[in-house]
């Protein structure tokens, strides 16, 4: 088995994340062995294939093939209220899903950062304590597959509430959403090739895992240390990624907030883009890198009062922008798991 430890050996010193503490997978080689046989039997007759457009993803994600179809993790975790989460206003279950809409105008994003760093104001949670870390999030994307000829994606979703204490022990409760496609052509395809479980996956109902111990390092607030944490030396791309990573296993407090924001006015290659509305139809404002060497975009989506993360998107630079997403719905401090 080529495992984690072994490849960390081998990439060593390159590994941007030899430093880093790894959560637990948010899907098991399980679950996704199992969602790839929710395909069913290749259809007789094919149509020509086109040239193939594929989900470009974050770096260093896990691609596992299984059988035909291509699959890849991205980016996850979890949240207090327990209310039914929708997609777009309007929007039916299993439709396809476009990019967070923004204005073609931008500029540097540093003073308009160091501007929201100076007025944030407290989120619900500061000022109070608990035993575990709550967070709920909703991701799509993760994984996708593809159909066989790389013409075809579905991008699954999951919502998912996390009980973190500080020594790593808590629940995890995932529940498995309608698939999501990037165009109409691909979600005729699975619509027809997905067998009925995979398309309803509501039937199957929310698993609950046990977190095992981790040691998980506190949160600094400290400007080096924050620096370091959200690897600014390996560019925006790879910052993107981490600030997502913080906000979705942390509490952030407000002078930490305050100082994330004050590091990635610093860091080059970040876009103001003003307003923006996130999937859960909050109001947020938002910037974008656009790493035009891996032919992608990465858009973080801040509360424009405490300085929140809200959603981080990734989606390709090509005139197909096809999109995977994590929604932080909540995130606060909780003394029981419920």
């Amino acid at each position: 088995m080529f495992g984690e430890e072994r490849a960390r050996t081998l990439l060593q010193p390159i590994d941007p994340a030899r430093h880093s503490t790894i959560a637990p997978p948010r899907l098991s080689a399980h679950d996704l062995i199992n969602r790839a046989e929710a395909i069913a039997e290749p259809i007789a007759h094919r149509r020509q294939a086109r040239p193939t457009r594929r989900l470009v993803l974050t770096a260093g994600t896990l691609a596992v093939a299984v059988g035909a179809a291509a699959i890849a993790q991205t980016f996850g975790t979890a949240s207090p209220d327990t209310s039914e989460i929708a997609g777009p206003p309007g929007a039916d279950p299993g439709v396809v899903l476009v990019p967070v809409a923004y204005g073609s105008g931008a500029r540097d994003a540093g003073d308009q950062l160091r501007a929201l760093a100076s007025r944030l104001v407290d989120a619900e949670y500061d000022n109070r304590t608990g035993r575990y870390m709550y967070h709920h999030t909703k991701t799509w994307g993760d994984p996708v597959m593809a159909s066989p000829d790389g013409r075809y994606q579905v991008a699954f979703a999951d919502e998912t509430k996390v009980w973190q204490a500080a020594d790593g022990t808590g629940e995890q409760v995932t529940i498995q959403l309608e698939p999501q496609y990037p165009d109409q052509e691909s979600r005729d395809y699975w619509q027809r090739n997905l067998k009925f479980k995979a398309a309803a996956p509501a039937a199957s109902g929310p698993t609950r895992e046990p977190l095992p111990p981790l040691d998980l390092a506190p949160l600094p607030s400290e400007r080096t240390k924050l620096t370091e944490l959200l690897k600014v030396r390996f560019g925006a791309g790879v910052v993107s990624k981490e600030v997502s990573t913080v906000y979705g296993r942390y509490v952030v407090p407000r002078r930490t907030r305050a100082e994330i924001l004050r590091v990635l006015a610093d860091v080059p290659g970040f876009r103001w883009r003003g307003q923006v509305t996130d999937r859960a139809g909050r109001k947020g404002v938002a910037i974008t890198f656009d790493d035009r060497e891996h032919n992608r975009q990465s858009l973080l989506i801040f509360d424009p009062n405490t300085g929140e993360l809200l959603a981080h998107e990734l989606l390709t630079l090509s005139s197909v922008r096809i999109s995977a997403y994590q929604l932080i719905l909540s995130a606060a401090w909780s003394d029981r798991l419920n």
